[in-house]
């Protein structure tokens, strides 16, 4: 079992987009998948309240992080492929669990200066827990200098930057309304893509098998 965790210690990066994307994605290409909302804000939970039957089959859990190593050894026991962690936004002891017990953190940046001074933060969170840490530049503008810009201020800070780039998709905000995701809302759509290469490229990074889509 492999534990993938989404931190970031800025609200509306969009993390919990995220997580839910890729946690989905994840189920779809095979992988037996349990989300664990560690935010008291529960936003995963709701979404997962939303689903419709026939969905992709993606379990969502509400868990406290003082009792993530507990929850985390019992999807073991039941034989879950993929844990994702969807984290509340604060640079605090509970980050700093969730971290550490992470084979790999994803960091949701928006490619804006005050998302990038916030995220000094997440960067010297990860190498406190001395686990692997990936940038992701998320609702990127589809045309702009921004996002290079963004790159390049991410690798200046010692960061690690995803090769790809999630863009500004209407999809990926309003599939959620009704508890579907990309993929489900709009089959074959610009969102949809890359959430999968964004899932392909973390694979990659955390040494973890694709599986074929089912």
């Amino acid at each position: 079992m492999q534990t993938l965790a989404l931190v970031c210690q800025k609200g509306g990066a969009g993390k919990t987009t995220l997580a839910i994307h890729l946690a989905a994605e994840a189920a779809a290409h095979g992988l037996r998948t349990l989300l664990l909302d560690l935010d008291p804000q529960a936003s995963a939970a709701r979404w997962a309240d939303r689903r419709k039957p026939g969905a992709i089959d993606v379990d969502v859990t509400v868990e406290s992080p003082a009792r993530l190593d507990a929850a985390l050894l019992q999807a073991e026991r039941e034989g879950y492929d993929l844990v994702v962690l969807d984290t509340a936004p604060h640079a605090d002891q509970a980050a700093l669990r969730v971290a550490r017990l992470a084979d790999l953190v994803l960091i949701p940046v928006r490619p804006s200066i005050l998302d990038l001074d916030a995220m000094g933060a997440s960067l010297d969170l990860c190498a406190l827990a001395r686990r692997p840490a990936v940038v992701v530049l998320n609702a990127a503008p589809i045309r702009s200098r921004v996002v290079q810009e963004a790159a390049e201020a991410v690798t200046k800070l010692g960061g690690e930057v995803m090769p790809l780039v999630i863009r500004e998709r209407v999809a990926l905000r309003h599939s959620l309304v009704d508890g579907r995701v990309a993929r489900e809302f709009e089959p074959g759509g610009a969102a949809a893509a890359e959430v999968t290469a964004l899932y392909t490229q973390t694979c990659k990074r955390a040494n973890m098998s694709t599986r074929e889509t089912v």
